[in-house]
């Protein structure tokens, strides 16, 4: 029987399947996934919504040709879902407010009304997809895209390097549980 759950539940397993579920079944070493979890998380604080995956999947492909270093290419596309068109003018209007505050310029803070009217207008107007996405980048790199580029910064490092360390800690930890699961049952036999 199927069993009827709420918008919030239905989200909240969908993030654990599309996120906390590859990383769980991952063979490969921690450092491994934490770099994924770190590229995507790295992304994700970007004013990109909608390459972001894209720029994983080339972040991905310089690291490996140019750089031999290697990292979870599904954590990394994953991770970039924490922002989403869902969250995307709430992290903006964080940037943009980052940003100018970045830029000593605490006078010129709009508020965020204005900015998510923006967006709106932008995306709802009868443009077709192209057009929509070159009007938004115009707005962007014309009103508020310094200060957003400028802002996203600060909250890229502490989203990419807490995500790497606290992946890596979890799943080190994880790898000992199973070590010591594995060992008792060998001291059984």
């Amino acid at each position: 029987m199927k069993k009827n759950c709420s918008l919030w539940e239905k989200c909240k397993r969908l993030l654990r399947l599309k996120l906390i579920v590859p990383l769980l079944r991952s063979p490969h070493p921690p450092e491994y996934k934490a770099r994924g979890v770190a590229v995507g998380l790295a992304w994700a604080m970007t004013p990109l919504v909608g390459i972001q995956m894209w720029a994983v999947f080339m972040t991905w492909l310089a690291a490996k040709k140019l750089f031999k270093w290697n990292f979870s290419l599904t954590l990394g596309i994953a991770w970039t879902w924490v922002t989403n068109v869902f969250t995307m003018i709430p992290a903006y209007y964080i940037f943009y407010v980052t940003g100018q505050i970045l830029r000593f310029k605490f006078d010129s803070i709009s508020g965020y009304d204005n900015l998510a009217g923006i967006i709106r207008d932008t995306f709802m107007s009868d443009l077709d997809f192209i057009d929509e996405w070159v009007l938004f980048f115009k707005l962007l790199l014309q009103d508020w895209g310094v200060s957003m580029a400028l802002g996203c910064l600060p909250w890229l490092i502490v989203f990419s390097v807490g995500g790497y360390y606290m992946t890596l800690r979890f799943e080190r930890k994880r790898a000992e549980r199973k070590l010591k699961k594995q060992l008792l049952r060998e001291g059984k036999d």
